[in-house]
């Protein structure tokens, strides 16, 4: 990781028309977030196939909301790092840049919260949108209505009369997340391609670049003419195609490519 070879990604994004992020588990690994499949004390003897589908939370939810009760939990005692903060900071300050991200853990959005607040920019002013393929842990969703709303605090989980309800129409709520067997959010996804198609730099960052349909995403860049930025310490699918690639953590990288112009 030469300065050289810094500097020329960092005037390259500078100049794009148009830049996506793509995120994944690695952005997070780095604030200390367990991955998926992490072992979680008691939760070890469970495969999160039989916990993260909507017939486990049909049969068991009170099961269901204490395994994500817990992940909640850890989530939230950790922090967004430096690698967040770059991409929050690109965030606020181009109105062309895009995140789309495949983590659950909401530290994207905390990451922008802080930015904000550090910018002393008013509370009412909207933030970016950042687009979540695979949901948020923070968030929760009626499972009969159309209610979505964010959601940080602790879930009570003594039996299923204690577990959210929806304020509109009184059902259960459940995680805003996307389980096994269900699709992700077509709008979403939309947009995500549509990102990724008009940006001139695609960065895909901390992804292993294989769980589709988001592996598409900085295809949609190439395939549109654009270059790749692949910030990763192992090899991916996508290393033969980046045209710069960084083997370090995102953390460390993206401050130094993402700095805005002096």
């Amino acid at each position: 990781m030469t300065p050289e070879r810094l500097q020329e990604v960092r005037e390259a994004v500078q100049e794009a028309d148009g830049v996506v992020i793509l995120t994944g588990a690695g952005v997070s690994a780095e604030s200390g977030i367990p991955t998926f499949r992490d072992p979680g004390g008691v939760w070890a003897r469970y495969r999160p196939e039989d916990l993260a589908t909507p017939g486990a939370f049909s049969r068991d939810p009170r099961t269901v909301w204490e395994w994500y009760d817990f992940r909640r939990r850890t989530v939230l005692a950790c922090t967004p790092n430096p690698g967040h903060e770059a991409i929050a900071g690109l965030l606020l300050q181009r109105s062309d840049a895009t995140l789309v991200t495949q983590n659950v853990d909401g530290l994207h959005q905390r990451a922008l919260e802080e930015a904000r607040a550090r910018e002393a920019k008013p509370n009412d002013e909207p933030l970016p949108d950042i687009l979540e393929l695979h949901g948020n842990l923070l968030r929760v969703r009626c499972t009969v209505c159309r209610m979505r709303a964010d959601h940080r605090e602790p879930i009570r989980t003594e039996g299923v009369d204690t577990l959210p309800r929806c304020p509109d129409c009184g059902a259960l709520l459940r995680p805003d997340v996307v389980w096994f067997g269900e699709m992700l959010n077509s709008a979403t996804l939309e947009a995500s391609f549509a990102a990724a198609a008009s940006a001139q730099i695609c960065l895909v960052v901390g992804t292993s670049a294989v769980v589709h349909p988001a592996a598409g995403v900085p295809v949609a860049t190439l395939q549109a003419g654009g270059d790749l930025v692949e910030v990763n310490p192992t090899t991916t699918p996508l290393s033969g195609r980046a045209r710069w690639t960084f083997r370090a953590p995102s953390g460390q990288v993206l401050p130094e490519i993402l700095a805005a112009p002096d």
